[in-house]
């Protein structure tokens, strides 16, 4: 019995400088895994951040080209109205001029006598007047009364910047 067991012993003392080996080599390739990975992880950041910087320099690109083409169609209209005007009478010129005034100030007007004629209707249809004016003087109507407003005088002033 002590034979059997020396034997077994010896046997699996031979094979121990193998399964420390082993064993040795799979924490290697464990750790080699584990760096591998890390640089895989470091190198997809720094790809996703010059493929996010690539896409952002192409934004940029392509918002110049636009700002560009935009420059260029006003240029264009700016050039084609002067070509319109040319050759004709002074009175053709300031009537083209009061285009813009003239529709701001009738859509303007127009708002206001709706709300006006619809403030009257309330008053005889016995409807109180906070109620009328909260009928009348809505979000549509304040935000209407703002775009007509702002459209005229934001015009003028990217006029005045150029």
């Amino acid at each position: 019995m002590i034979t059997l067991m020396s034997t077994l012993v010896s046997f699996l003392a031979g094979g121990l400088p193998k399964f420390l080996e082993f064993m040795q080599d799979r924490s290697d390739k464990k750790q080699e895994i584990a760096l591998a990975q890390l640089q895989i992880d470091r190198e997809l950041k720094m790809v996703e951040r010059g493929h996010i910087a690539q896409v952002q320099v192409e934004e940029i690109r392509s918002d110049q080209i636009a700002t560009q083409a935009s420059a260029d169609v006003h240029s264009a209209l700016l050039k084609h109205d002067a070509v319109i005007g040319d050759g004709a009478s002074q009175w053709v010129i300031d009537l083209r001029a009061s285009v813009r005034p003239v529709v701001t100030y009738f859509m303007l007007l127009l708002l206001a006598f709706v709300n006006i004629v619809g403030l009257f209707y309330a008053f005889w249809q016995g409807v109180a007047f906070d109620t009328a004016i909260a009928m009348i003087i809505t979000q549509e109507f304040l935000i209407t009364l703002s775009s007509i407003i702002s459209f005229w005088f934001g015009n003028q002033a990217f006029k005045k910047i150029k």
